[in-house]
């Protein structure tokens, strides 16, 4: 955490004085929010469309480290990982609720630190944090968000939608989350036996960001929108370009084939990866964390996004019988398996370097 000169204890606001404070820096914007922090409950109108909702928990020591875990950088994400879900179903984002449990060790001047990234996120993405709870915690400091969007019916795309033949599309590129936390960890283990020693991140910039502050594919929503390109299937990548695939594959009843050659990588993730003599196709493949949108279209809607620097095809989808499969450089079939982040089997955010083998040879 950041050292305080000038410390506020939780206790000498209380509950109800924290939650006071806080709401002295939320601002309503969206014409759907009609009532935020100040009452039993929010209250939203939704018109006539769909509303969406999604919630994500994040806990110190499985979900982020605080180490090397800016306040600020961690409300910032803890929001856009539940707007990436909206936008996954191809709805905008409207509001946010968030609730935290603190243990006696965070100050106000932390909690200021930790919300001043959640409104940053806010303002960034046009939504409203309307509202949440909080509580002491004995753990350390647990973070929940609910997000809530709208679409109109006809405009919502779900993982079910893929087609034989479609085309399997990314935004972004892959795996640069997974090779920053790897940086951050490495680093952490030098402070640690040495704590004069200085971290080593120069020029590790981008794929530092995309770990400590990732950022919700927005763009690429809007963008398909301008394309006139509605997807027939789509998921966010939060536990790596494997375990999203499958779930694609497996609620729509198909195969897939996916190229290695194709998948989208900057250079800055290969350069570290090779370094920390891990396979760069792997911290894409299982890595997580890259909130890139991986989605379907149909063959006919391909000259509207081949030309796009923000969108790769990837691959296709097949029938269910062929199964999915990795096609590597060499023109080798490799099963897909998920060996990205599981909650319950696992106790580390991401995947080690053992823990990211090839899937075996077809």
């Amino acid at each position: 955490m950041v050292e305080e000169n000038n410390r506020t204890e939780l206790s000498d606001l209380g509950e109800f004085g924290l939650i006071k404070h806080l709401a002295e820096f939320v601002t309503i914007n969206n014409p759907s929010s009609i009532v935020g922090i100040g009452d039993d409950a929010a209250v939203i109108d939704t018109r006539e469309k769909q509303t969406i909702v999604t919630t994500d928990i994040l806990c110190e020591g499985i979900h982020f480290d605080l180490t090397f875990t800016p306040l600020k950088h961690l409300g910032y994400k803890a929001v856009v990982v539940n707007l990436s879900d909206v936008y996954a179903m191809n709805a905008e984002p409207k509001q946010i609720t968030v609730s935290i449990a603190l243990s006696n060790r965070f100050s106000l001047e932390a909690v200021e630190e930790l919300y001043s990234g959640i409104l940053l996120a806010c303002k960034r993405y046009g939504v409203d944090l309307v509202g949440g709870d909080t509580s002491s915690s004995l753990s350390g400091l647990i973070i929940s968000i609910t997000a809530l969007g709208e679409a109109k019916e006809e405009e919502i795309v779900y993982r079910h939608g893929a087609q034989e033949n479609d085309l399997i599309c990314v935004s972004g590129d892959l795996g640069g989350a997974y090779m920053g936390l790897q940086v951050l960890e490495r680093e952490k283990a030098v402070f640690k036996d040495d704590p004069n020693m200085q971290p080593d991140l120069d020029g590790k910039d981008y794929i530092l960001e995309r770990q400590l502050k990732p950022e919700a594919r927005k763009d690429i929503i809007q963008l398909l929108k301008d394309f006139h390109i509605k997807p027939t299937s789509m998921i966010d990548i939060s536990d790596g370009l494997s375990s999203e695939q499958l779930h694609l594959s497996m609620a729509s009843q198909l195969g897939c084939h996916i190229y290695e050659e194709k998948i989208p990588m900057d250079p800055t993730t290969v350069n570290m990866a090779v370094e920390f003599n891990i396979d760069p196709t792997l911290c894409a493949l299982s890595g997580g964390e890259d909130y890139e949108l991986l989605f379907t279209i149909g063959q006919t809607d391909y000259d509207k996004i081949k030309s796009d620097p923000d969108i790769t095809v990837i691959g296709h989808m097949l029938s269910k019988g062929e199964g999915c499969y990795l096609i590597s450089r060499d023109g080798s079939a490799h099963e897909l398996t998920a060996q990205g982040w599981d909650a319950f089997l696992d106790a580390n955010p991401e995947p080690g370097p053992d823990d990211l083998p090839l899937p075996s040879e077809n």
